[in-house]
């Protein structure tokens, strides 16, 4: 590589989802690298479907990172991040592996970072199911509406075509300047060892006066959501666990209390938006059960 080549890491934890994982690496083995030095970290949390030996056999120059199955999504990427800084790199990009990526994706990234200075750089993320329908971006805080509400109605073309600047990104596909994370730390993988991490980390970017924005032509398309059984399915005692002592599921009240604790914009609002998503809950609650009970007299 020359010398004056931007040196950018991307950072990808992973666990049991190998054809997924090595789509993904194919995706990325595709892209356009003009004027980049780029390096793959995969950080494999212990899986056991042969994801680690399958990623060594056919991309061997990705640094592969072992876990024990303990680290899961924050100390993952955490761990993938500390060994790409021993790299020295310009930029790190966090990304999942359940995506395919534009070929232009990253240079546009780093075209859009090195142009706006202090600033953090989100893909625009849409569906691969529904190539034109934007996912989990613009993120605006809504108080009284319980906190972050990510909109659904956007698509490539409506955004905006050129770099807009939001409240939070996802970690999906997220270009971090290295002197953004020596200024700010790494994600809190002790609170937020399995979700809101992200959220919590652009909180903190966002404090400390560096800049969010998408760049909407940096196109990567994800694989849909998938959610756990909803809480009024599941029983009275796996609901109850799932929200008083199960810190792993994602309706957890600690947990939910945490993210918003932690990413929004003023302590007060926090608080207000946390009592508002408590009514919320009890609401859906009620409303279910009249409709349980409606039907049964029925």
């Amino acid at each position: 590589m020359a010398d004056k080549a931007t040196k950018v890491a991307l950072v990808i934890p992973v666990y049991n989802r190998r054809e997924i994982t090595l789509q993904g690496l194919r995706s990325l083995s595709k892209i356009d690298k003009t004027g980049l030095d780029v390096r793959i970290f995969i950080v494999d949390d212990g899986s056991t479907d042969g994801t680690a030996d399958a990623i060594a056999a056919a991309f061997p120059d990705v640094t592969l990172i072992k876990g024990d199955g303990t680290l899961h999504y924050a100390a993952g990427t955490n761990r993938g991040i500390e060994a790409a800084l021993e790299w020295e790199p310009d930029h790190i990009v966090t990304m999942n592996d359940d995506a395919v990526f534009h070929e232009q994706f990253l240079r546009r990234l780093v075209a859009a970072a090195s142009e706006n200075p202090r600033t953090i750089v989100g893909a625009l993320l849409l569906l691969w199911n529904e190539p034109h329908r934007v996912f989990q971006v613009g993120q605006v805080w809504e108080t009284l509406k319980g906190g972050w509400q990510i909109p659904d109605d956007l698509t490539a073309f409506t955004v905006p075509q050129s770099i807009f600047d939001v409240e939070c990104i996802v970690g999906n596909c997220v270009l971090v300047p290295a002197d953004a994370i020596r200024e700010c730390g790494l994600m809190d993988e002790k609170r937020f060892p399995h979700g809101w991490g992200d959220a919590q980390w652009m909180a903190r970017f966002a404090k400390r006066g560096w800049r969010l924005v998408i760049e909407p032509r940096a196109y990567v398309w994800c694989e849909p959501n998938t959610y756990p059984k909803p809480l009024h399915k599941a029983g009275v005692r796996p609901a109850i666990r799932s929200l008083f002592w199960d810190r792993r599921h994602p309706l957890n009240l600690q947990r939910q209390f945490i993210a918003r604790w932690e990413s929004a914009p003023s302590k007060p609002k926090a608080l207000v938006a946390y009592v508002v998503y408590l009514g919320q809950l009890v609401s859906r609650t009620f409303s279910f059960i009249i409709r349980r009970d409606r039907g049964h007299a029925a």
